[in-house]
């Protein structure tokens, strides 16, 4: 057993026996991950933090059915979060049910685009989109959730998650345009100007 996974079993037998100094530690353990997960579901930075500790909550109210020999800690944690922030969306979002049967397309982006932008970068061009169209672009790009998961998840239909999916990517485009237009090589200038 390596040393992480030592520490997590110690942390998750000191939860169930309610120790306050291994839930602070295991918060302090996840905080960084599930808070950028928050960041990813939620626009605002306090519905995140809400998100988070509510999760929290759940995670130490429930650890007890935590089973190790089904899955990793962190994926268990992550499950909890994902479901938190999809609880908090659903009292914020109104989902659009019109979607008919709206044409997916390929969206592509620049190779050079994507190298210089950091993580920062896109999560604040993911926090930008819509709540609805947000919510089911990390379900279906970040976390790989199908597209009759999403429906089964948010009560909505295959055709509505798709055509959210599609408006994120259009949305995305859009967005990044302009750092598209600032990264062009100086040899394709060049050569525009020959």
């Amino acid at each position: 057993m390596n040393l992480f996974v030592k520490q997590t079993t110690k942390l998750v037998k000191g939860c169930i026996a309610n120790d306050r100094s291994a839930q602070e530690d295991l918060y302090k353990l996840f905080y960084a991950d599930m808070i950028r997960l928050c960041y990813r579901y939620l626009k605002l930075d306090d519905l995140a933090k809400e998100a988070l500790n509510a999760g929290f909550l759940k995670v130490f109210q429930n650890i007890g059915s935590f089973d190790d020999k089904k899955g990793e800690l962190h994926t268990w944690i992550k499950t909890i979060m994902v479901r938190t922030c999809i609880d908090l969306n659903r009292k914020e979002l109104k989902f659009t049910t019109d979607a008919g049967n709206a044409e997916t397309e390929d969206v592509f982006i620049l190779p050079a685009v994507l190298q210089k932008l950091y993580a920062e970068d896109l999560v604040n061009c993911i926090r930008q989109l819509p709540a609805a169209t947000r919510l089911v672009f990390n379900l279906h790009v970040v976390d790989g959730f199908s597209h009759k998961e999403i429906s089964e998840q948010l009560n909505i239909g295959e055709s509505t998650s798709r055509w959210h999916l599609t408006e994120a990517k259009k949305q995305l485009r859009e967005l990044l345009k302009p750092a598209a237009k600032s990264n062009d090589h100086p040899t394709e200038k060049n050569k525009k100007t020959k």
